[in-house]
Parts: structure tokens; C-alpha cells; sequence
């Protein structure tokens, strides 16, 4: 077997020659990870898994290292340093070089052999994940915790589903069956449920296994073929369930020493397609037992009781088992050098028995007849007779007696030559030789019946005397102590016990039942009468070693003896620890490999040799001290020459003081139950145990009381912890009350510093405001009073336009007044001139009518008779010319004045049309005036309200105003009427019928004149109306716009003061 220390290396060799494993073991090289520390210690492989070529695994170990080991190409290299132990390894994904692996916080990474980097991290347990279990396709994982399985897509790293049981009910485990879309979970009830990968739908469930073997399952397998599985727990029966037929088909019964399974793994083979019939099963001890499940018989096992085996996994194509041993190296095995012994033919029947000599034959001795140990069908002879096989005798002549015959075929007397030889026993046989010399028994029932009683009470505050870094090495040390104090009484009381039992339980700490059986046929047979003077030290065994010390070095005694050194320091300090204080442990093997192999007497002899060989450094010590010190530490002596001198002392001690005549040679324990052991003083011991129950019971009524004290105290002194606490409180409460005063008066004087600051700030700020708000408010102003004077220089070029207007109106009306009126004195003028003229002509006429009349009546008075007619017609005819000649004259005058009247409509319509377009136009202005001061308005409403006592009292002036005007009006127009009517009231009336004739065309003018005078009339008060109505408007608003003037400079003369305050 080859072995290859990984220490620090990060790519190696896995084995430096061809491996050749043996048909014994098969195991092909042993892989160890040692530190290269000042202390070197093994770093334990925790998992490993193989690829799925076969030929390539990976294994992590519990500081988080993972190697990938190529089995093909003889190589081992470092891939990842996780820097926390890995849970479970999975190493058969879609890409062959990426690898998953379950850390110790819950997490699940996947990383890249090749590249070494990290290729995806998921997270979603919180429990750690104790399996991972690939999809054939290598798609899906499934990763399960005690709590929860998830379903994960190795595509996307994302979790498709999870699985969540209730606190109860926990997962046993969730694994892919093997060629098939189908997913297995199995609880910790024993349930079974089988689900389809795509939809997650149950297919169906296995029913519950027969209460006459119905175990809870832990462990489970199933065959490449996926219709067979296998299922295990604490017992020594498997279950094999039919997948097809839902049912349980067969129940194998493991051997005895099988009471627990711990794993379960098919052996596949390449020509059974899928459906395995080997299948490998790891009990409790540590042994991975591979069977048939059709013949139900043992092929082969790998690992032992010494290197018992804690996991193992099987390669795909079943070349190789990888198995993590409880020392935590790696171990690979060769499955076809495992099988070697099953395929290879059988042997041939028929044997050939040698003949001894008849000298010897005649001699006596005995013949052993046995059948071979290979089971095999019985060769028949002729006669029907078994072969049989006759042992060869040694051919001193002389058999061994019974002592020096050993089980399993050694001889003792052989061994000790042997031994004499080597100077000790091979270190890879040296567990088997021990179990040999010392024929332990193997009772395992009886030991169970020992461990089960439990840790004794008086080793369960060991580890407060020992402190034991190993909790596992404390653990079996407990269990060892206190199955011998349940073996004997006296084990109890022994305080040396654990000091004599360390070295071998340290040895055998993976098979406490061989510890045990060892430590006890040691006390048996080497420590006789070690309890005869119990609890003093043996007396006699120390008296024995003196006397051996006094006959072969009395200088050596007599140097003890001066300087009061006695048997209990030189001898006894040797004997209750058996060497482990002062030998390593390769001399410590290589004493006891002396000391298992001879008289019990050899252990006392190893005592005197070790003091005589250390002669010359005790004799030069003269203190206790040194002496303590000697035979309690490491000394500088060669073990061989300890030896060599112990066998000296054997054969040369007279009998009368040799150990050997006193002590019993050895005996073995007994099959079946331990022999009872009482070679001690049993009254001391009941006495011990009765004063012992006295001490206890005093001692617990004394810690009764104490502990009734101690609460009393605790009591007290809580409370008094608590009034300290309180009063501390209260005065870190009024402490800290006054600090916060402190920080609150600090807090408040900084606050009124800031206040100030923050006062003259906003005070600053204010004033700031206040320049920024004059300035603004004297803009604004300065901008309202520019355009209030634009307003104002408009509205006043408007009213002198409209005032020039006016007067130009006024002036042309009164214009045409006065050409009215010289046209009226020119009428009138006219008319005088021609009453004037008409009184000449009537005068002129009257005279000559008078003479006409006068000569005419003479005429008439001549004519009388004939010319009257003639004369009605004359005046008729005058009469009709007369009024056709006043008519053409009245018709001319009145086209005259229409012609007029249309001239003056004309022009009245034109002046008319303008004064409305004025109208318009300052209409329009005034509403832009407005709208400008509308928002001025509502800041003035209550300006307003103050005023409006001074706009009645104007309204009131301005209405005297306009009475006083229109009073002065009306009499300016009185008098106008009266002086237009006076020309027509001083014509003086004709009272004579001719002028009544001629005063027809007079009194068509005047009321032709009349006519025109009431027309002008009419147009004059229209328009006197008009104007007075402009003027009341134009008044108005130029006495609102000097009241708003009024105001603004009265909040001009008021802002400054203000601004003061």
C-alpha cells in the first residue's frame, strides 16, 4: 500500500510507482493531508464524489481545501480554498469541469476545476446541506437540509422549487432516482413519496414497512436501473422495496456485529445493465460490508475495527471506492482486486497430506484435524472419507503447552523469539499480535450491557481533572473508566485509573470494546495485588521491586534510602501511569509488544531495569524535588537497553525474591461475560462506599443547605446589587438630570445666541427688505407717477384738445350766431328799408291813388257805365300777379333757408360724427386708464373709504358748480332768445288795408324766420346738452385723477415715516 502526504502541495503525483493492490485490502494508495505547522496535524477529509467518466474525483476537507484527483492520470491538484468545511460534494454536472459544493454557512457554491474561479453562488438554506443529488441530464440539482429540499436549474443557478415540511416531519433525504425523470423523498417518519421532475406531481408513495421489522430508515441506495431500494437504519436489517411493484420484496439480516447502518452504496457493473446485485453496507463499526442481494452472501469488506471507515462512495463504472476513514485519510480501493479472490477458480479437491516421520508419529503427538477454511464442497476418496488436512508438528520433539498456544494460529514462544529478534512487533501487525497474546474475548453483548448503564457518577467531572483537548478521546475515556467501574466497584474509587487506562484508550480509540477488554486483562494479570492494600499503594508489589533493586544495585537503594526516597516515588509513579509519562509512544509500543509477550512479572522487572539504567543521573540527585521530577517527565534512555536489561533481571533474580513465584501467570478473560473481579479488600471498599453514601448524602444536604444559603445570599445579595444599582441609578439619574440641566441651560444660552444672532439677522435681513421694499415701493412709485403724469399730460392734452375743439365749436357756433345774426339785422334792415320804401310807396301810392282815385272817380264817373267790369277784372288780375309775385318771393326765401338748414345739418352731422369719434377714443383710453389703475383701485378701497366724504363734499362743489354754470347758461340763452326775438316784437303793425296787402311777404318772412330761430334753437340746446354732459365727464375724472394724485403723495409723505418707525 502506498501512502502520499498531500502537506502543502498544490499538484503532485498521487503515487511514484505502479500501485499493485493486494487481494487482503485493495486499497491502492492512502491519501493523508498533514499541516506543515510547528505541530503538524491531519486535516480530516470530510466528502469526496467521483465525476462521471469515473476516473476523476474531488474531496474537500473540513478547512475548506478541495482537490481533484485524476486516478487515470496519476495527478492530484488544488482547485479552490473555500476557507470553511464543505458539507456535500457534487461533481457530475452538465459541464465536466464544474463541480458544486455545500459550505458550512448554509450557502451552495459552484466553482470551475479547470479555471479555478467561481461560477455561480445560491443561497436558500438555513440549515446546512448535508446532500447534493445531480439529474442525469445534469440540468437539475436537488439540495437538501435537514428542514428543506430545493430544486435548483444548473443552466440558470436559479431555484425553481422548495420543499417545506412542517418541524415534525424531517427530511431524511431527496435524491433523483438514476435514468429517469422521477424524484425520491424521504422523510424521517418512514414515508416515502415519489414525485415527477417536470410537473412535481406525486406518481405515488410506498406503503409503510410490516411492524414485525420495521426499522426508521436513515440510509438509502438504489440500483443504475432505478427499480430497486435499498433502505437502512439502527439495526442489522435492510430493506429492499420494488419500485415497479410499490411493494417490499425482501428483508436481509446483516451479521451481529452489524447493530447500525450508516451508508448504503450499489456496486455497479458493466454487463448486469443497471440492475446491481452487489451492495455495499457500512455499519457501525466501521467496516463497509459488501453482499449479494440475490444470494444474500458476504463477497468481500473493506476497512477494519483499527481504521474503521467513516463514508464511501463507489465510481460510476464500479472500479474504484473512495472511503473517508475515521482518522480522516482517503483511502482508494481497487473493487477488481477486492473481487479477485471470488473470480478466481476454485482450488483444486484433492490435496496431498505429507507423512511424518514414525519416530514422530510414535512420539505422541497430537494431530489436529481441521477443514479448510475456504468453503468449498467436501472432496470424497474412495472410502467416502473427507480429505482432511494434518497440521505439521514442530519437530523439537516436544509439543507447547497450553500456555504458549494463542488463538489464530500464533505460537507465543514463536513471538518472543521473533520479538528477542526485532526488538518488537511489526507496526502494521502489532494490533492483531496484541489481541492475540492477550486472547481477548469480544464480548460484545456483555460490554453493550456495560456502556448502556451510562457514565458512572464518578466520572462525570472528568474533564475538570483531565482536561482533554479531544473531545472524542474524552468521550471514549469516560465510556471506558465507567464501564470498568460497572465491571468492579473498586474502579470507582481507583484515582490512578484514568492515568493507567489514557495510554490505551489513546491507542484503541476507534474500538472501545478492544479497549476496554485490553485495560482489563492488564489489571487482571499485571496489576495483581495492586488492590490488596487499597487505597494505600500496593505495599507488597512495591516490596517485590525493592527487593529486586536491593539484590542487583544496592548502591543505587542505599542513595535512595539517604535521602528518604521510597518505593512509593521511584517505582509507583511508573507503575500507575505504565510508562506513558516517561517513554514516547513508539517506546511505549515497543515496551508493552515486551511486556504482553511475557510473565506479568516483566512489567515489575521493567521498573528496577529502568532505575538501574538511569543509575548515574538519580545518583547525582539529591532533592525530592528531582526525583518527582525524574519519574515524571521524558529522560533521556534507550528503551532497548531497558529491554535488554529487564530480561537480564528476569534471568538472573534468585527465586526467592523473583516476582514470577509471587504473581499468577496470565489468564484471559472469559467468553461470554467478564470474569468477576473482587481481588481487592471488599470491606474497605463498602466501607469507602458506605462512608462514601454518607459523605454524599452529608454532602448533599450540606449543598442543600449551602444552596438554601446561597440563594439566601443571592438573595440578599441581589437585592442588595439591586439598591446599589437603584441608588446608582438614581444618582446617575440626578447626575445625569444635572447634566442635562447643565447642557439644557448651555443649550438654552446658545439658543438665545443663536436667537440674537438670528434677531439681528432677521433684523438685517428686515432692514434689507425694507431698502429693497423702498426701493422697489419708490420705483414703483417713481414708475406709477410717470405714468400717472403721462396720464395726466394726456388726459390734459386730451382736454385742451377737446377744450380747443370746444372753443372752436363755441367760436364757430358763435360765428354763425353773428352771421345769423347780421343776417337777421340785414332782414331786419331789409325789412325796415322795405316798410320804409313800401310806406314812401304807400304814400306815394296812396297820394297817387288819391289822385288816381280822384281822377279815376272822375274817370269812372265818366265812364261808368261802360268800364266797372273791366276795372273787377284789372284788380283781380293785379290781385293774382301781386300774390304769384309774393309767392315766388316766399318760395325763394324758403329754399334759401332749407339750403341752409341742410348746410347746417350737414356740418352739425360732421362735427356730430367727430365729437363721437373723440367720444370713442377717449372711451377707449379711459378703459385702458382702468384697467391699469384696477389693480391700483383695490389697494385704494380703503383709501377710498376715508375719501369718499371728501368726493361727496367735491361731488356737492362740483355740483353748485355745474347749477351756477347751467343757471348762467340758461340766462345767457334767455337773453340770446329775447335778443333774437326783439326785432320781430318792435315791428310796428300796419292797420290800413293797403298795408295789410303789402304785409303779406313781411309775415311769411318772419315765420320763415321764426322757423329757422326755433331750428337753431332746437341744435343749440342738443348740443348745449351734449357739451354739458362732456364737460360734467371730463370734470369728473379730472377731479378723481387729482384725488388719486392727492393720495399717492400722501403715501409717498407717509412711507419715510414708516420706514422711521
Amino acid at each position: 500500500m502506498q501512502s502520499t502526504d498531500l502537506g502543502n502541495k498544490e499538484s503532485g503525483k498521487l503515487w511514484h510507482r505502479k500501485p499493485s493492490p493486494a487481494a487482503r485490502d485493495g486499497i491502492i494508495v492512502n491519501i493523508i493531508h498533514s499541516s506543515s505547522d510547528y505541530l503538524p496535524k491531519v486535516l480530516r477529509f470530510l466528502n469526496v464524489a467521483f465525476d462521471s467518466s469515473g476516473d476523476c474525483l474531488i474531496a474537500g476537507d473540513h478547512q475548506g481545501n478541495i482537490y481533484v484527483f485524476d486516478l487515470y492520470g496519476n495527478r492530484f491538484n488544488l482547485v479552490q480554498r473555500t476557507a470553511q468545511a464543505c458539507t456535500a460534494l457534487a461533481f457530475n454536472l452538465r459541464r465536466k469541469s464544474e463541480f458544486l459544493v455545500a459550505l458550512a454557512d448554509y450557502s451552495i457554491k459552484c466553482f470551475d476545476s479547470v479555471t479555478k474561479e467561481l461560477v455561480s453562488w445560491m443561497r436558500g438554506h438555513e440549515s446546512s446541506v448535508f446532500s447534493i443529488s445531480v439529474h442525469a441530464s445534469g440540468r437539475y440539482a436537488i439540495t437538501t437540509s435537514s428542514d428543506t429540499a430545493q430544486l435548483w436549474d444548473l443552466d440558470t443557478f436559479q431555484r425553481k422549487r422548495k420543499l417545506n415540511i412542517l418541524q415534525s416531519v424531517g427530511i431524511q433525504k431527496v435524491f433523483f432516482l438514476p435514468l429517469s425523470n422521477t424524484i425520491l423523498s424521504c422523510f424521517k417518519d418512514n414515508s416515502i413519496f415519489a414525485w415527477e421532475c417536470d410537473t412535481l406531481s406525486c406518481k405515488y408513495q410506498l406503503p409503510a414497512p410490516p411492524e414485525s421489522s420495521s426499522i426508521l430508515y436513515k440510509v438509502f441506495a438504489v440500483t443504475r436501473d432505478g427499480r430497486i431500494l435499498a433502505a437502512g437504519g439502527k439495526s442489522n436489517h435492510l430493506h429492499l422495496w420494488c419500485l415497479e411493484a410499490k411493494q417490499l420484496f425482501r428483508i436481509i439480516q446483516m451479521p451481529t456485529k452489524v447493530r447500525a447502518i450508516r451508508h448504503l452504496e450499489f456496486l455497479p457493473d458493466s454487463f448486469d445493465a443497471g440492475s446491481n446485485q452487489v451492495l455495499g453496507v457500512l455499519s457501525q463499526d466501521g467496516i463497509m460490508r459488501f453482499v449479494n442481494i440475490q444470494t444474500c452472501k458476504l463477497l468481500f469488506e473493506i476497512g477494519s475495527l483499527d481504521e474503521g471507515i467513516s463514508s464511501s462512495v463507489i465510481s460510476p463504472h464500479g472500479r474504484y471506492i473512495a472511503s473517508i476513514m475515521e482518522n480522516g485519510s482517503l483511502n482508494i480501493y481497487s473493487v477488481q482486486a477486492l473481487t479477485q479472490e471470488i473470480n478466481k477458480p476454485p482450488p483444486p479437491l484433492v490435496k496431498v497430506i505429507e507423512d511424518l516421520p514414525k519416530s514422530k508419529l510414535n512420539s505422541g503427538g497430537l494431530k489436529m484435524k481441521v477443514t479448510s477454511g475456504r468453503v468449498q464442497r467436501p472432496a470424497k476418496s474412495r472410502e467416502n472419507k473427507i480429505q482432511a488436512r494434518i497440521l505439521k508438528q514442530d519437530l523439537t520433539g516436544n509439543f507447547e503447552n497450553k500456555e504458549n498456544e494463542v488463538s489464530d494460529g500464533l505460537n507465543k514462544k514463536r513471538l518472543q523469539i521473533l520479538l528477542k529478534g526485532y526488538g518488537e512487533y511489526p507496526t502494521k501487525y502489532r494490533m492483531f499480535i496484541w489481541r492475540s497474546l492477550l486472547q481477548l474475548p469480544e464480548n460484545h453483548t456483555a460490554f453493550s450491557s456495560l456502556v448502556d448503564k451510562g457514565v458512572h457518577v464518578a466520572f462525570l467531572n472528568l474533564q475538570k481533572k483531565y482536561p482533554i483537548k479531544s473531545r472524542k478521546l474524552l468521550r471514549v475515556l469516560q465510556r471506558t473508566l465507567s464501564a470498568l467501574a460497572h465491571w468492579s466497584a473498586i474502579f470507582s474509587d481507583t484515582p490512578y485509573l484514568p492515568l493507567l487506562a489514557f495510554p490505551f484508550v489513546k491507542l484503541f480509540q476507534n474500538n472501545q470494546l478492544i479497549c476496554f477488554e485490553v485495560v482489563a486483562t492488564l489489571i487482571i494479570n499485571w496489576c495483581q495485588h495492586w488492590f490488596e492494600y487499597f487505597p494505600n499503594p500496593p505495599i507488597n508489589i512495591l516490596s517485590m521491586i525493592e527487593n529486586v533493586l536491593a539484590f542487583h544495585d544496592k548502591e543505587l537503594l542505599q542513595h535512595f534510602i539517604d535521602h528518604d526516597i521510597t518505593s512509593q516515588l521511584y517505582a509507583w509513579p511508573l507503575l500507575e501511569t505504565v510508562f506513558s509519562e516517561v517513554l514516547t509512544r513508539e517506546e511505549w509500543l515497543k515496551l508493552f509488544d515486551n511486556i504482553f509477550s511475557n510473565h506479568p512479572s516483566f512489567l515489575l522487572m521493567t521498573v528496577v531495569a529502568y532505575n538501574t539504567c538511569s543509575r548515574a543521573p538519580l545518583l547525582n540527585c539529591s532533592l525530592r524535588d528531582d526525583f518527582e521530577y525524574f519519574f515524571h517527565h521524558r529522560n533521556n534512555l534507550d528503551i532497548s537497553v531497558v529491554i535488554r536489561e529487564v530480561y537480564h533481571l528476569m534471568d538472573t533474580t534468585p527465586t526467592d525474591i523473583h516476582p514470577n513465584g509471587k504473581l499468577d501467570a496470565f489468564v484471559a478473560l472469559t467468553k461470554g461475560q467478564y470474569p468477576v473481579f473482587n481481588q481487592y479488600p471488599k470491606f474497605i471498599v463498602d466501607y469507602q462506599t458506605q462512608e462514601r453514601e454518607r459523605i454524599r448524602n452529608d454532602e448533599l444536604d450540606f449543598l442543600r443547605e449551602r444552596q438554601m444559603v446561597e440563594d439566601m445570599q443571592a438573595e440578599v445579595d441581589q437585592q442588595r446589587v439591586e439598591d446599589e444599582a437603584w441608588y446608582q441609578k438614581q444618582e446617575l439619574l440626578r447626575k445625569a438630570e444635572e447634566t442635562r440641566r447643565e447642557m439644557l441651560l448651555q443649550e438654552e444660552e446658545k439658543m438665545v445666541q443663536q436667537r440674537q444672532r438670528l434677531a439681528s439677522v432677521k433684523r438685517e435681513l428686515r432692514a434689507k427688505e425694507m431698502h429693497l421694499q423702498d426701493a422697489t415701493r419708490r420705483r414703483f412709485l417713481k414708475l406709477q407717477q410717470d405714468q400717472h403724469e403721462m396720464e395726466l399730460r394726456r388726459l390734459n392734452d386730451e382736454i385742451e384738445r377737446k377744450v380747443h375743439m370746444r372753443d372752436q365749436e363755441i367760436a364757430t357756433t358763435a360765428k354763425d350766431l353773428e352771421m345769423r345774426h347780421l343776417e337777421l339785422e340785414s332782414q331786419k334792415n331789409l325789412l325796415r328799408n322795405q316798410e320804409a320804401v313800401a310806406k314812401e310807396m304807400r304814400e306815394d301810392a296812396d297820394t297817387y291813388r288819391r289822385k288816381v282815385d280822384l281822377e279815376e272817380h272822375m274817370f269812372h264817373k265818366l265812364i261808368e257805365a261802360g268800364q266797372t267790369q273791366n276795372q273787377k277784372t284789372q284788380k283781380l288780375i293785379e290781385e293774382n300777379l301781386a300774390e304769384a309775385e309774393q309767392a315766388c318771393l316766399n318760395a325763394d326765401w324758403r329754399i334759401q333757408a332749407l339750403h341752409k338748414q341742410r348746410c347746417d345739418d350737414l356740418q352739425r352731422n360732421a362735427c356730430y360724427q367727430e365729437v363721437a369719434k373723440l367720444l370713442r377714443e377717449n372711451r377707449r383710453k379711459e378703459t385702458e386708464v382702468l384697467n391699469a389703475m384696477v389693480g391700483e383701485g383695490a389697494k385704494k378701497w380703503e383709501e377710498a373709504k376715508e375719501k369718499d366724504f371728501h368726493l361727496k363734499s367735491e361731488k356737492k362743489a362740483s355740483a353748485l358748480s355745474d347749477a351756477s354754470r347751467k343757471w348762467f347758461l340758461e340766462k345767457e340763452l334767455d337773453d340770446a332768445l329775447e335778443h333774437a326775438e326783439h326785432p320781430y316784437n318792435t315791428v310796428p303793425r300796419c292797420q290800413s288795408g293797403q298795408a295789410a296787402s303789402g304785409y303779406v311777404p313781411r309775415t311769411s318772412q318772419l315765420k320763415d324766420s321764426s322757423e329757422v330761430d326755433s331750428s337753431t334753437h332746437i341744435s343749440l340746446n342738443q348740443r348745449r346738452v351734449q357739451w354739458d354732459t362732456m364737460e360734467q365727464d371730463l370734470m369728473e375724472r379730472v377731479r378723481n385723477l387729482r384725488q388719486r394724485l392727492t393720495a399717492q403723495a400722501r403715501n409717498r409723505c407717509r412711507t419715510p415715516h414708516l420706514l422711521a418707525t
